[in-house]
């Protein structure tokens, strides 16, 4: 089986190619998803090889962008729309919640959406505003849609092929900043025999406490747990990898193990993810923990400047502290 090493970006590259090359239905639609390739480059080279009619440049207009895919959807297409940055999904989250999330519902079944919304998301490239958002627990809250996020050019590969598969529209989370992050990427594998597209797992075993994190937070998460070890405490790290349907088994399993648990997002901490995923954890295992289930969030305040951006993002050190604290009980 062929792994080549490649970028969270390529990686997420060569899963649209995939998704195009077998699926005569898959269409790919944005602003300069074309002749440009995205502003991260992640359609680069497909508009050359597919053509217009399937990688289609739109006009600056996200609710345009998500309404026509609707139609589309309807029709049979399993349109692929990438919102540029995250702060400009804004204008197309009418449409998302009014028809993209309800048509299901609305028809008795009858209707179908098939259809995926990439948004790039997160801080840590120094961006301006409107540009660096966490706009996850929107979504996630919303009956009707699915949400995942990948963390590693492996998923992405994968975990952008298998939703663009699906039935249902699902709002696919790309964390930028690790855009550019290398990994071991099986280009070969069949599909059918790739990790659930809609289950968390266990990105790092261990013993100690439990470090629950999606997206951009998983590498800070695997940072912090091998700091840990040099100090001789082992952290198990899940990548919760599906936000609805929020999937805690794994969770459940490590803190029913660990009796400690820490859950890191980079969005605000106010009704976050992590709320939620707190209450879950304190229900199926209270009897298990020996502290409260902590959370290392963003701050419950707008992403602020790029000079001022790494004093709002969690990192290692305020996980660690979580952890500690974790024992302090």
């Amino acid at each position: 089986m062929a792994t080549e090493t490649l970028t969270l970006g390529k990686a997420l590259n060569a899963g649209l190619r995939k998704a195009l090359e077998n699926d005569p239905k898959v269409v790919i639609m944005g602003e300069d998803v074309g002749k440009l390739g995205g502003v991260f480059r992640i359609t680069d080279g497909l508009q050359k090889d597919f053509g217009d009619q399937r990688v289609i440049d739109t006009p600056l207009a996200e609710s345009g962008i998500i309404g026509t895919a609707v139609g589309l959807a309807i029709r049979g297409f399993r349109p692929v729309c990438e919102i540029q940055f995250d702060g400009f999904v804004y204008p197309a989250y009418d449409q998302i919640v009014s028809q993209v999330a309800k048509m299901h519902y609305r028809s008795q079944g009858k209707v179908r959406i098939p259809m995926v919304i990439r948004i790039p998301y997160g801080g840590g490239i120094g961006a301006v505003e409107h540009h660096s958002e966490s706009p996850e627990a929107y979504f996630a809250h919303t009956a009707g849609l699915k949400v995942v996020t990948c963390a590693n050019p492996q998923d992405g590969y994968s975990m952008i092929q298998q939703a663009i598969a699906s039935d249902d529209p699902i709002v696919f989370l790309e964390p930028k900043r690790r855009y550019w992050e290398k990994g071991p990427v099986e280009l070969d594998a069949p599909l059918g025999e790739a990790y659930p597209l809609h289950a968390a797992r266990v990105a790092r075993p261990g013993t100690d406490a439990t470090v629950l994190a999606y997206g951009p937070m998983v590498r800070t998460a695997l940072d912090a747990a091998t700091a840990a070890a040099e100090d001789g405490r082992e952290l198990e790290v899940v990548d919760l990898r599906t936000l609805s349907p929020l999937d805690l088994t794994a969770a459940y399993e490590s803190v029913k193990r660990t009796g400690r648990c820490v859950v890191v997002h980079e969005a605000p901490g106010n009704l976050g993810l992590g709320s939620e995923i707190a209450a879950r954890i304190t229900e199926e295992c209270f009897y298990s923990l020996e502290s409260p289930v902590l959370r290392v969030t963003g701050f419950d305040t707008p992403y602020p400047a790029a000079r001022v951006e790494e004093e709002y993002l969690p990192d290692l050190d305020r996980v660690l502290d979580a952890v500690d604290r974790t024992f302090g009980w």
